[in-house]
């Protein structure tokens, strides 16, 4: 007997609990999480274990994923770099630079919101949206 895996399950089970925003801004990665850290107070930290690598026309593209754990919380935010050499992590979002993902079931919508009006408020971030799961073609994309 053979046992398949569902890449259309993978992926529910990972996004269950989470929320998505895609960020515009003109920032290098390492630039924005600067600036969000400094005006969040937040800690993101690169998580090079975490980065994902895509392979496309024969060459490796790698994509860094920043992290940031609420203490005493099951909430964790992501934030993926979405682009790499021209390449797209989610080519059908090519004009978004960043994805931000938070992950737990402690996260309101009204929190949400808040956390969407505050980064919006950056001088460095021209656009900020939340994303609806069921767009996301190439959800495989972000899962690690």
């Amino acid at each position: 007997m053979k046992l398949k895996i569902s890449n259309d399950d993978l992926a529910d089970a990972f996004f269950e609990d989470s929320h998505v925003l895609g960020v515009v801004s003109s920032l290098k990665n390492y630039q924005f999480i600067w600036h969000i850290n400094q005006q969040l107070g937040f800690t993101f930290r690169l998580n090079s274990e975490l980065e994902i690598e895509l392979k496309k026309k024969t060459r490796n593209y790698f994509f860094s994923i920043y992290e940031y754990q609420i203490p005493q919380t099951s909430l964790v935010y992501y934030i993926y770099h979405n682009q790499n050499n021209g390449e797209y992590l989610l080519p059908e979002f090519k004009h978004l630079d960043f994805i931000w993902m938070i992950k737990g079931e402690d996260f309101t919508l009204k929190e949400l919101e808040a956390l969407q009006k505050t980064i919006k408020l950056m001088p460095s971030v021209q656009f900020v949206i939340e994303m609806d799961q069921e767009k996301i073609k190439n959800k495989q994309h972000l899962i690690f």
